[in-house]
């Protein structure tokens, strides 16, 4: 079962740190939206958290096509999300 986990992040956020932390440690590859750098994709984060703040992450399943979105630094819905 293939996975694809997307993190919104800005520079100086903490639980951002920590949730790439976290994945590194699992062995998970992931894909960074960095929204200081790229502002244009600011609204993404809103569209899929109804929420300003980051860290959003995103699992994607790309055999079932479900998508997990984790807000903030919650390892308790994340790691399940990657199972």
């Amino acid at each position: 079962m293939a996975k694809k986990v997307t993190i919104y992040t800005s520079n100086t956020c903490g639980q951002c740190k920590m949730v790439k932390k976290i994945l590194s440690m699992k062995g998970h590859n992931y894909d960074e939206v960095n929204i200081d750098e790229s502002p244009d994709r600011h609204q993404e984060v809103v569209t899929l958290s109804g929420q300003q703040r980051v860290p959003v992450t995103v699992v994607e399943d790309d055999t079932t096509g479900t998508q997990s979105v984790i807000t903030g630094y919650n390892p308790g819905q994340l790691m399940p999300a990657l199972i």
